[in-house]
């Protein structure tokens, strides 16, 4: 307990020393007007109050990633609470801040279009078609989750098909309406319920005091499967330490915020709190596991649905009913909304690249109804394999938008090394992760980590050339 009350305390006093850190490298500027008021569309653009950016871009951001992951992440032990924190505070904070500043200084500019112009045009095309993919998968798959679920709870009558066409049409108003209309006032509400969910469970946590594991008990591997830690861990803990998905969100609310100031509580603190809720169920689930019910769910391994039954089980037992009601709405609520901005950012990131005016109500739905109609389309394949590689892929993401960030800074004469060092690292991670993975190449962990490194040192041997004619320049 000791162990898990440190590292809270350490994600609290991230935010004001580290954060307050990355603000200051940032420079910003409190009299600069942001594109909610020069672009102002009363659409995309439009500024919003502060504290609603905060619990959108939170819930955008969070969904089930630090619920789920974290639950999942446990299993390895130790090393998944120390991952959570050092993640959230250097790499996943961090990419989040920069990455939602530098589209608020761009006019709210899309991550695809935000990186190509650090990273070249090639690979600007290239994050154009993996970020679209990407988004319309988080859309498409965050549909047969809460559909299911909806479809368990209610008669039989009202099938997977029925719901799941429900949840299409709320995402077609959700992606076409002006930002304010439907996100601008549910979402507050979900992230109200997921953070009270949170410190329910924490309070509980502070109560009964459970025996959880220490640092004193070394970072050993704990994992039924018998998973390595590097680099698996760090890709089943995306969204409480760092994700890609999280940079394809924060233009979003860039569009929307009232002044630079705000950055730092919207994105960086977004991420902390993020941190925070996955720290929470990591304990949670490590408790949980320790239990009769719960070493059975450790020793099958990895799944969401494992995942969904720990989160079922400790909010009855320790929240009673209103907890159950919760987790329903969690399970059900946080996936949804996160496929909806998903669906939004998709509509953006192609209006951005066809130059393409979002005010007019038919633009939108031009842009938008094949983004839809190729999600339904989805959703009638088996995701058991294609789900495999999100995760990877959400990663690989965060790396190219670490690696433009760090170019950004280096090319402005800031202290580029505080992306520099998250580069590297989830460079060797994702590298190494797609060769030892069996959705990968299968590759023995000893060869994988090797090659995996080896990747990541050609990396950085291309960026230290670009620095070298940088500085020439």
């Amino acid at each position: 307990m000791i162990t898990f009350i440190c590292c809270l305390l350490i994600l609290i006093g991230g935010y004001f020393v580290y954060g307050a850190f990355v603000e200051r490298v940032f420079g910003i500027d409190t009299t600069r007007n942001t594109p909610a008021y020069t672009q102002q569309d009363g659409v995309d653009y439009l500024p919003m109050s502060t504290w609603k950016v905060f619990m959108i871009q939170f819930l955008n951001i969070a969904g089930l990633g630090p619920i789920f992951g974290a639950i999942m992440g446990a299993k390895f032990g130790t090393a998944s609470y120390i991952w959570i924190v050092l993640g959230s505070i250097f790499a996943g904070a961090t990419h989040d801040y920069f990455a939602g500043m530098l589209s608020l200084r761009h006019n709210g500019e899309s991550l695809p279009e935000l990186i190509g112009r650090y990273l070249g045009t090639s690979v600007k095309q290239l994050m154009r078609g993996l970020t679209l993919v990407l988004m319309v998968l988080v859309g498409a798959v965050f549909v047969a989750g809460p559909a299911g679920l909806l479809a368990k709870l209610t008669p039989e009558t009202l099938n997977l098909t029925f719901w799941a066409s429900v949840v299409f049409i709320y995402y077609i108003l959700a992606t076409l309406l002006p930002v304010d209309k439907i996100i601008g006032r549910i979402y507050p509400l979900f992230a109200i319920a997921l953070l009270f969910m949170a410190v329910g469970i924490l309070v509980m946590l502070v109560y009964h005091h459970p025996p959880l594991p220490e640092l004193t008990d070394g970072l050993r591997n704990t994992h039924p499967e018998g998973l390595p830690i590097f680099p698996m861990m760090f890709v089943s803990i995306a969204c409480g330490a760092i994700s890609g998905f999280h940079a394809t969100q924060s233009p979003l609310m860039a569009r929307c915020m009232k002044n630079e100031k705000y950055g730092r509580p919207v994105f960086y603190g977004a991420m902390i709190s993020e941190g925070i809720v996955a720290l929470i169920w990591a304990a949670a689930a490590t408790y949980f596991f320790h239990t009769e019910e719960g070493s059975a769910l450790f020793a099958a391994g990895s799944g969401n649905d494992n995942a969904a039954i720990v989160v079922d089980s400790i909010t009855k037992e320790w929240l009673g009913t209103l907890g159950g009601f919760l987790a329903i709405l969690g399970v059900i609520a946080a996936p949804i909304t996160s496929g909806d901005t998903a669906f939004r950012s998709a509509r953006l990131i192609v209006a951005d690249f066809l130059h393409l005016d979002q005010k007019p109500v038919l633009k939108r739905l031009m842009v938008s109804l094949p983004l839809f109609a190729v999600g339904f389309l989805i959703l009638q394949i088996d995701f058991s394999i294609i789900w495999r590689y999100f995760a990877w892929v959400n990663q690989t993401l965060a790396v190219f938008t670490l690696w433009a960030l760090t170019v950004w800074l280096a090319s402005t004469k800031r202290i580029y090394i505080i992306t520099l060092i998250p580069a590297l690292f989830m460079t060797a991670v994702c590298s190494t992760y797609i060769l030892i993975a069996p959705e990968g190449l299968n590759l023995p962990a000893t060869i994988s980590q090797i090659a995996g490194l080896s990747i990541t040192a050609i990396t950085y041997t291309g960026f230290l050339f670009w620095k070298k004619r940088l500085n020439k320049i």
